[in-house]
């Protein structure tokens, strides 16, 4: 059985979730109706898993957040309402620890639970056995600037990359906002590729994103909501609700939002890009970078950019909250290197030229 604390000031709410996973028939349900109480039944009953709203009285989501991860770390799940100072308020609690996070469909008191359902148990189960990466945004702030002050860590590998133009495309899920923050900023503001990041994520989610990683990285992040060039010195993040590929136009790689395509199971897909990579690149100039995250979203596409001449890399189990997509890229032997989330910079400034 799965320990699961359910944790909203909304009574329906509450019993809605409830419902859902007592549908599932393996998991022994609490319910809180505040931080407060949270933070008091993650002693009592010690869950395997938490769901936490982030807008609670008597005391937030947050700060509930902050205290169980002092007192005794867990799995948390944030479920919080499509706004932005709803994204913002889920990427603080992010860098707090929280393993995932999941958009309500109908707002603070949703009528639509079947819409989130499946994405819900989902999300849980991975949580249940999800690796934890307890951290502050001012812990990450410090340490950033102390590695700017000190000779960068040698590389695996010696390989150089090849001369001209690359292209760094990178796929991820779960716990993938913290991870690219252990990646994004350590590329150097004359890095000389394009980066092209897919990370699943709700369409209000992603403005917040990449401007919270604008203000964290020394390349420009801007988000994909138009057709826009591919140019270096540019991170360019897929916009939720929405795939991103690539294309030409007037000769140029262009990089394009188009609508979901319900033949893939994830959004932005990952694999979608990746295939969109391989008609209009040189695979032999990309580099594809496979990250934490359920499923297996990316894996075919990416182990044949690797068939192909091109280099991949998947996250080592040791440092990916849910081995799932990286796992996948290796087992279908797509993997260059497999390494550590806090190594991947390093490598891939060296596989540039950097």
């Amino acid at each position: 059985m799965i320990k699961l604390l359910l944790v909203d000031d909304s009574a329906l709410m509450r019993r809605q979730l409830a419902n859902v996973f007592q549908a599932e028939g393996d998991f022994e349900i609490r319910q809180a109706r505040n931080g407060q109480e949270a933070v008091e039944e993650n002693r009592a009953f010690e869950p395997d898993v938490v769901t936490l709203d982030i807008n609670m009285p008597e005391m937030d989501g947050i700060t509930a957040l902050s205290l169980i991860m002092a007192e005794r770390p867990v799995p948390v799940v944030m479920v919080s309402s499509l706004t932005e100072q709803g994204a913002l308020a889920t990427f603080e609690a992010l860098n707090l620890g929280a393993v995932d996070y999941l958009a309500k469909p109908g707002g603070t008191i949703s009528l639509s639970i079947d819409e989130i359902s499946a994405e819900l148990v989902a999300k849980v189960r991975a949580a249940a056995g999800a690796r934890l990466k307890s951290r502050t945004a001012r812990t990450v702030s410090n340490r950033l600037r102390q590695e700017q002050a000190k000779p960068a860590p040698r590389p695996l590998a010696v390989r150089r990359g090849v001369a001209g133009e690359g292209l760094v495309v990178i796929g991820v899920s779960t716990g993938g906002p913290r991870t690219l923050e252990d990646i994004l900023p350590r590329l150097p503001a004359d890095f000389p590729w394009p980066v092209l990041v897919s990370q699943h994520m709700p369409a209000s989610f992603t403005l917040p994103f990449a401007q919270r990683m604008n203000g964290l990285c020394t390349l420009n992040v801007v988000e994909v909501a138009r057709p826009m060039p591919v140019e270096p010195g540019t991170i360019y993040i897929g916009k939720g609700g929405a795939d991103m590929v690539v294309g030409q136009r007037g000769g140029c790689l262009t990089v394009l939002s188009k609508p979901e395509n319900h033949d893939f199971l994830w959004h932005p897909s990952v694999e979608l890009l990746g295939r969109s990579v391989l008609e209009h690149c040189d695979p032999a100039r990309v580099i594809g970078i496979l990250l934490t995250g359920m499923g297996y979203d990316g894996a075919d596409a990416f182990a044949e950019i690797k068939a192909r001449g091109g280099r991949t890399i998947a996250e080592s189990e040791e440092s990916s909250v849910v081995f799932g997509m990286p796992a996948e890229l290796i087992a279908r032997g797509g993997a260059s290197l497999v390494l550590h989330a806090e190594k991947i910079a390093a490598q891939v400034n060296t596989w540039a030229g950097r």
